[in-house]
């Protein structure tokens, strides 16, 4: 069957309902209709499971569910994304990088489930506008995050929305990585995630291989809101859903649409 998601009809999301409501997670009378009910429900379910919780019933969720082998969603194919376009996506990145890191990146999505166009090239124009050069970085120094004569990344040593709550902990938990992971609270569940223990060394976050794995983890977290957005042409609240602000938001629609241009 197809992946099922808000606005998806027919007897396989009666399937759907009715197994939800067989699990404890009732979204109302089954109708065949995915709409607000069923949606809430699956992601009820995928919090209660620890599955990722975007509100889609793709392989993963439909077989904790139990649905067999012949009625599982089929993965939708991975784009074609050759290093020419994302060379084209990515304009001032070394091609070395681009040649070495974009089968990783493409196969940590595709591991994840994550092979929709929109969201592969949300993937890709992230990893431009957060790195700049195709492969993992560290984050900068700026008035952003740094106060005037103090030091490194202190403006995050207690900035409790990042979970940080002590003396040096902006610097240890600075961004890093493809997305530009920041804060004690998402280096702790992004780690766990990707099964690597990033309290302990948060350096691990600028490896490619586990920089990919959470780029991957940390988009599908979102995905139900970078998809919505990208629907109705929001690119701004694309970019917010992943970055929690607006920065660099007219690269990453150019490197969005280049990219949705040369695949088509």
């Amino acid at each position: 069957m197809d992946t099922l998601k808000e606005g998806s009809r027919g007897g396989e999301v009666m399937l759907l309902q009715r197994r939800l409501a067989a699990k404890g997670f009732s979204p109302g009378e089954p109708d065949g209709i995915f709409g607000p009910g069923t949606e809430a429900a699956v992601l009820a379910f995928q919090r209660s499971e620890g599955l990722g919780v975007d509100g889609i019933v793709g392989r993963e969720t439909a077989a904790v569910l139990e649905f067999t082998e012949n009625e599982l969603p089929i993965a939708e194919g991975m784009p074609e994304v050759t290093v020419p376009i994302a060379a084209k996506m990515a304009p001032g990145a070394p091609l070395g990088n681009i040649k070495s890191n974009l089968p990783i990146i493409l196969d940590a999505l595709r591991s994840t489930e994550l092979t929709t166009k929109p969201i592969v090239l949300t993937a890709l124009a992230t990893v431009r506008v957060e790195t700049g050069r195709f492969a993992p970085i560290s984050e900068f120094l700026s008035r952003f995050n740094t106060s005037p004569g103090g030091q490194p990344f202190d403006l995050y040593d207690f900035a409790k929305d990042l979970g940080n709550n002590a003396k040096g902990a902006g610097a240890r938990y600075k961004g890093r990585g493809f997305v530009q992971l920041t804060g004690k609270f998402n280096y702790q569940q992004f780690g766990q995630e990707v099964g690597v223990d990033l309290i302990g060394d948060p350096e691990k976050a600028n490896d490619p291989q586990i920089a990919s794995r959470l780029l991957a983890a940390f988009l599908k977290a979102k995905r139900a809101r970078i998809e919505q957005a990208l629907r109705v042409g929001d690119f701004a609240d694309a970019r917010k859903a992943v970055n929690g602000g607006s920065h660099e938001v007219d690269q990453f629609t150019d490197s969005y649409k280049t990219g949705l241009q040369l695949l088509s």
